[in-house]
Formats: structure tokens, C-alpha cells, sequence
């Protein structure tokens, strides 16, 4: 597909969207899972249980580490005929149907199937933080304003239950990202238990005040129909009913922890994106617009083309209803040293997750420790934060 504009000295800019059908790499991760349970079934061999775990959490970062990242902006000139091609919009509501198969499979698998102990753990590791990419694809379409996106974002939010995700993110997390305010930017300092600790319920409880609060203004009844975080719950209670009813109680516990890993899978992405970073308070008391150096950016180019440009997170946040396919990089803005899955294994081991971002996030921050959006400093000191 070849995009044409014409500039402010009247000329002709042709470009061609290289990444136009490398975006179809978003389908890998979901069909790892199937085929995963396709060769237990075939070979009754429980190490092909460990394929999903060891292809999120190892083979992406490793191919994030030797391949090139990719820092090409497409012509500011045909921004907005890129923008207008629904190719890009219907490929990111396609993918909708992938985490609800896979959630359906591995409940299936589960109750189907007697397995070692280690298998199910792998899975649910696995599988959940790849369903988990339930909430980029509903991150997208959420983002969109019209009522059939709307809903496609919905229905892929709720793969993994998470009914508030696109109220509390909309409405919540963009307006206070990287303040104290916001339970979803994580402060300096803070591991990645702490932070889902405070961040899990803190978005719902904010989801939740959001909702009320339209329906308030609306005059409708917050326990009602209209409330889309019932709703969502509704659904995910509906199909985990049904799952329970065919393979029978056994697989609640599954349906429960992989819910649960699809929302951590998030918090992790949360935690990653905006760890330290720190709007400044204005004179008048309000916080400084939200600029491409509130939040930390990576170009890797594999964990890109499989998340939507979801790792674009910098120009994302300043400019919140730009689709994926156009999201810029910048020169001067935080960077993380791997792809999001990369970054979630480090911060797995909060010792060495300090060791690499404190002096990122101090760096970004010009050494002033007082820049940054802190939490509890009982671990170290501000002579410690670079060492």
C-alpha cells in the first residue's frame, strides 16, 4: 500500500508502509498456546506445556536483544491517510477473537487432561500473560470513539475479566499518569509487588468512581444495565459458568488464576511504562501537560509488531487517540533496554530491576531525586540511588 500527500512546498510524498503486513505477527503469540496443547495431544510429552512460558518470557526478549530496533517515522505528510485506511483498524479487531479461543482451549485443556504439577503452573505463567494481550488489543479499540470499537475493546477486556479497564485507563490513568495520584504509574523505588499491591485495587476502586460518576450525571442507576463494568463481569461470570458446567469444579481454580495472570500481565506493562517518572506541579497547582518524556519508550521491533506499537507508550501518552500504525519515537525520552517482556522478567527480581532502571530513572531526572515521583524510600537513600 502506497500512501501520497502533498507537503507545504506543494510537493508529492509517496510512502510505503513497510510494516503494513508484519502487523499480522500479533496472531503468533495467541496460536502459541494451540499449539502448545496440539503436540500434548499428539505426543502425551508434558515438556511442550513449557512452549508458551519459554516463548514470552525467553524467546521474545532474546530476539529483542539481536534484532535491530526500529526507530522509522512514517512522513508527518500522510499521517492522516495512514490514519483513515481501515486495514489497520480491522486487523486489531480480528484479533479479538484470539484470547477468547485460547481462554476456552486451556480451561478445555485443563479439564480434559491429567498433567504434572510443573505443567500447569508453566501454563497458567504462559498462557495468562499472553491472554493478558487481551487488554493492548482493548487498549487500542478502547481508545477509539465510536460505539462499535467500543465494543470490540470491551469484549477483548474481558477475555481475562478486567470489566474496568477502559474506564479507569481513559478517564483515570491519562489524566494522572506519572503523578502520586495515579495507582497506575509506579514510583521510584517501588518493586513490582508493591506497585500490583497498590495498583490492582486502586484501578479498580477508581474504575468503579468513574462509572458512578457517569451514570450520576446521566440519571441512571449505578446497579444497572447501563453500568459497563457489570456488565463486563456479567459476561465473564456467564462463560466461566459454562466452562465449570462442562469440564466441572476442577477447572475454577484455573479460570480464577488465569484471570488474575491476565490482570498482573498489565500491572506489569503498568509498571514498566511510567516507573519513577514525574509530571511537575505548576505554579497554579495542576500538573504540566503530559509530554513523550512522561513515560518510557522502546523501539524493539519484535515485541512492537506483536503489541500494537503498545511499546511507543512515550507518544501514546501525549497523544492518546493516535492509532498504533502511526505512533512516533523521539530522540529525547526515556528508554527501556528490551521489549516489555524483557523488562517484566527483570522486574520479577526487584535487586536486579533496581539495579538497571534507578539510575535510568535518575538519569532522566538530571541526578535531582526530588524530580521523581517517590515511594516508600525506606530502601534506600538518596545516596544510594545510583549504585
Amino acid at each position: 500500500m502506497i500512501f501520497t500527500a502533498t507537503n507545504a512546498a506543494g510537493e508529492t510524498v509517496t510512502y510505503r508502509d513497510g510494516k503494513r503486513y508484519l502487523w499480522m505477527l500479533s496472531f503468533i503469540p495467541p496460536l502459541v498456546p494451540l499449539l502448545s496443547y496440539w503436540l500434548y495431544l499428539r505426543t502425551a510429552t508434558p515438556l511442550v506445556t513449557l512452549i508458551p512460558f519459554i516463548f514470552i518470557f525467553v524467546l521474545i526478549p532474546l530476539l529483542d536483544a539481536l534484532i535491530r530496533e526500529d526507530t522509522h517515522n512514517p512522513p508527518a505528510e500522510v499521517v492522516a491517510a495512514m490514519e483513515a485506511d481501515p486495514y489497520y483498524l480491522r486487523l486489531a479487531r480480528l484479533t479479538v477473537v484470539f484470547p477468547w479461543v485460547n481462554y476456552i482451549a486451556l480451561i478445555a485443556f485443563f479439564g480434559t487432561q491429567d498433567l504434572p504439577w510443573w505443567s500447569y503452573i508453566a501454563l497458567l505463567l504462559g498462557v495468562g500473560t499472553i491472554d493478558g494481550g487481551a487488554l493492548l488489543v482493548g487498549h487500542e479499540l478502547g481508545h477509539k470513539p465510536d460505539r462499535l470499537n467500543t465494543f470490540f475493546g470491551v469484549l477483548a477486556n474481558n477475555a481475562v475479566g478486567y470489566a474496568h479497564f477502559r474506564i479507569e485507563h481513559n478517564r483515570g490513568h491519562h489524566t494522572w499518569v506519572a503523578t502520586p495520584e495515579d495507582p497506575a504509574s509506579a514510583r521510584f523505588g517501588e518493586s513490582i509487588y508493591a506497585f500490583a499491591l497498590r495498583e490492582l485495587p486502586g484501578a479498580f476502586k477508581r474504575g468503579w468512581r468513574n462509572e458512578a460518576e457517569r451514570l450520576t450525571k446521566r440519571g441512571e442507576g449505578i446497579w444497572s444495565i447501563h453500568n459497563e463494568i457489570l456488565r463486563g463481569f456479567a459476561l465473564t461470570l456467564v462463560v466461566a459458568a459454562a466452562l465449570i458446567a462442562l469440564f466441572g469444579w476442577k477447572v475454577a481454580p484455573f479460570i480464577v488464576a488465569h484471570h488474575f495472570l491476565g490482570w498482573y500481565a498489565l500491572t506489569q506493562a503498568n509498571y514498566v511504562e511510567h516507573y519513577g517518572l514525574l509530571r511537575e506541579k505548576l505554579p497554579n497547582g495542576r500538573y504540566q501537560p503530559v509530554e513523550p518524556r512522561h513515560s518510557w519508550n522502546t523501539n524493539h521491533i519484535v515485541s512492537n509488531l506483536m503489541t500494537f506499537h503498545l511499546q511507543r507508550h512515550s507518544d501514546h501518552h501525549a497523544n492518546p487517540m493516535r492509532p498504533y500504525q502511526s505512533l512516533r519515537d523521539f530522540a529525547d525520552i526515556p528508554r527501556l533496554p528490551n521489549g516489555y517482556t524483557g523488562m517484566f522478567g527483570l522486574a520479577a527480581i526487584p535487586p536486579l530491576w533496581f539495579r538497571v532502571m534507578d539510575p535510568k530513572t535518575l538519569a532522566w531526572a538530571g541526578g535531582d531525586i526530588t524530580k521523581l515521583n517517590l515511594g516508600d524510600r525506606s530502601r534506600v537513600g538518596p545516596q544510594d540511588a545510583v549504585s
